[in-house]
């Protein structure tokens, strides 16, 4: 027995050991897995395939895997501006490229400033004499955009293209808070701030109505005059004047309706067009099937043409999404996160600094916790950069004050410096389920702020003027940073939202141009030639296993279509998107929140769509929410 004992011990620790062994193995695989990345072997000669699935964003947000599995539906990809850029000047450059392809089948849009940006890159490949194709089934307003700038532009014969221009309705939800008998309580500054709006009224305010009108023009002239330049035989006024005359001409045919209108140059499959570009790239000796050709994809020559990094650095700051107390992001401007990024870049020897706006703002606490830790910055004597991306409104103006020089495009969407608050309270909804509320005070403030029994007079008057403190603030910051009176600056606040090019009419902006421009500003103050700097990103980028993420949690749904690219299917999105403003204006409503230095006048963002994606369970979605 004593043997057997011993023997069977031994045979026990072997397998434990193997166990563990193992269990070492698949961990050390596993992590090899999460963190591989594309590997630029896979760089071929051929075309650079762009299959732009989603978005194009500023900042690339990091996938949540326990919120993507809750939620039931795939996250939306995000393609940072920058990166595509990047990657259309390489190939610019690059004898091994020969065509340039973009995949827009289910491409879901961008900000005008980053399709722009794109575009710019497009035109100056196809300076260098690399063609560039688009292919899709369906081409709306910002698929166009960047369409417009290729050397042909496919669509599939079943297929269309809509151009809507901007503006829309969005939801008010006044008349339904009273049948509710909820008190949304409203605490604002500036009669154009309409953010409030939704929460008070049942439509829109005459202020804001001529405020969206101005805005909403001075954006679609934009759009209007990058295309027409790009595409000078479009028919544009036919197709966005008078669209079911031009559709009817052609007996209700979107795609051969689109093509006389020269929105397209071809019409063909997915195989035509694939045999259309092995004429220009070669044939595919890995694959034999119709259609296919020779690339190399985004990932893979992203990997391939890594920066090099030499001279003085030029620090960049990234500011995207709604500016939220705390370390959200990146995607979401997390106060304390963006100001610590900021902290530790003191210890390096930064020649310059450019912060990048792309927000419509939000908390004051953290705008303003942001705002500080640039001005530590400043204090060490260095030039200071503000780079507007498609918004930096409100919250977003607020962290740009302390730049020496503040660049925009004409799309760009900025102002709106106003301030607010709003808190729901329940009194009359109480009463009427027969909740009363009832004590003792020793203060007007005593047992303040009541949710239930409502705010006293005091507590109101305290919130208006704390409100109007916070907008005091606001004008004499702005009024310090642009040396202008605190007076002048109120003529052009009050909330008010402007385009990039009445911005910089009125002394809110310095001078046009994007990202490039600000850091050759930046490296001249510093008295650096060229290659004696280069950009250096504060911050983590996002995590590299987010494709490998959506595979795992999402299956074989992580790469499906998003309602479909043709006609039907961007309707389709859109209604998404409409209950995704509908969630993202209850949260507001219900959420945690101090003073908002927030523009809900800015166009809504397609990352509303990833946030609050409309497919799968509404429990999901509830999950979702409350894990953001």
């Amino acid at each position: 027995m004593g043997f057997a004992g011993k023997v069977w011990r031994l045979l026990v620790g072997i397998k434990d050991g193997l166990s563990l062994i193992f269990l070492l193995l698949f961990f050390m695989l596993l992590y090899t897995i999460l963190t591989a990345r594309p590997s630029p072997s896979q760089v071929r000669e051929g075309a650079l395939l762009m299959q732009l699935d989603g978005v194009i964003v500023e900042e690339q947000t990091p996938i949540d895997p326990f919120a993507a599995l809750l939620s039931g539906a795939a996250p939306v990809t995000e393609y940072p501006a920058r990166e595509l850029v990047r990657a259309i000047d390489a190939a610019a450059e690059d004898d091994r490229i020969k065509a340039i392809v973009l995949d827009l089948t289910n491409f879901t849009g961008g900000g005008q400033v980053h399709l722009q940006e794109v575009g710019e890159a497009l035109e100056k490949a196809r300076k260098a004499k690399k063609p560039v194709l688009t292919y899709a089934v369906g081409y709306s307003d910002d698929g166009m955009l960047l369409a417009a700038h290729a050397s042909e532009v496919w669509l599939d014969p079943l297929g269309g293209a809509i151009i809507a221009g901007p503006g829309g309705s969005r939801l008010y939800y006044g008349e339904l808070l009273e049948k509710l008998n909820v008190n949304a309580r409203v605490y604002k500054v500036g009669t154009y701030k309409s953010a409030v709006e939704p929460y008070s009224r049942g439509d829109m305010s005459p202020e804001a109505r001529e405020n969206y009108e101005s805005l909403y023009g001075a954006l679609w002239a934009e759009w209007q005059a990058r295309v027409k330049k790009a595409r000078p035989k479009l028919q544009l006024d036919a197709v966005t004047q008078r669209p079911v005359e031009w559709i009817q001409a052609n007996s209700g045919d979107l795609g051969s309706a689109a093509l006389k209108a020269g929105l397209v140059d071809k019409l063909g499959s997915k195989v035509d067009f694939g045999e259309r570009v092995k004429k220009l790239a070669g044939e595919d000796t890995w694959d034999k099937s119709p259609g296919a050709y020779a690339y190399s994809e985004l990932d893979a020559w992203l990997a391939d043409k890594e920066p090099v990094d030499e001279g003085k650095p030029i620090g960049v700051v990234t500011i995207a999404g709604e500016i939220v107390d705390g370390e959200a992001g990146p995607g979401t401007a997390g106060g304390d996160r963006i100001a610590a990024l900021l902290d530790e870049a003191l210890e390096e020897d930064l020649a310059g600094l450019v912060v990048r706006v792309d927000s419509p703002g939000g908390s004051v606490l953290a705008s303003e916790e942001i705002r500080r830790a640039i001005l530590r910055h400043k204090a060490k004597d260095i030039p200071i950069a503000v780079s507007m991306a498609n918004v930096a409104a409100s919250g977003g103006y607020w962290v740009a004050t302390p730049a020496d020089r503040i660049f925009a495009e004409p799309e760009t969407i900025t102002g709106s410096i106003g301030i607010f608050a709003v808190i729901p309270t329940f009194e009359d909804a109480a009463r009427d389920y027969g909740i009363n509320a009832d004590g003792v005070r020793t203060t007007p403030l005593s047992g303040q702020p009541d949710l239930i029994d409502g705010f006293s007079p005091e507590v109101d008057a305290i919130l208006q003027a704390a409100i109007e403190d916070g907008y005091n603030d606001f004008l004499t910051r702005v009024a310090q940073s642009r040396k202008m009176t605190v007076a002048q600056v109120d003529a052009v606040g009050q909330g008010r939202v402007w385009d990039g090019g009445t911005a910089r009419q009125i002394g809110l902006v310095d001078q046009y141009g994007g990202m490039d421009d600000a850091l050759e500003w930046v490296a001249k103050q510093a008295k650096l030639g060229e290659g004696e700097w280069h950009a250096k990103w504060l911050g983590d980028d996002a995590m590299p296993y987010d494709t490998l993420i959506q595979q795992l949690v999402m299956g074989d749904q992580a790469t499906a279509p998003r309602g479909g690219g043709d006609l039907f299917g961007m309707v389709a999105q859109n209604q998404q998107m409409l209950v995704g403003q509908a969630m993202h204006d209850a949260e507001r409503l219900m959420g945690v929140r101090g003073m908002q230095v927030y523009c809900l006048e800015c166009p809504a963002s397609a990352r509303v769509q990833a946030d609050y994606p409309a497919s799968g369970t509404w429990l999901g979605r509830l999950a979702a929410a409350l894990l953001r």
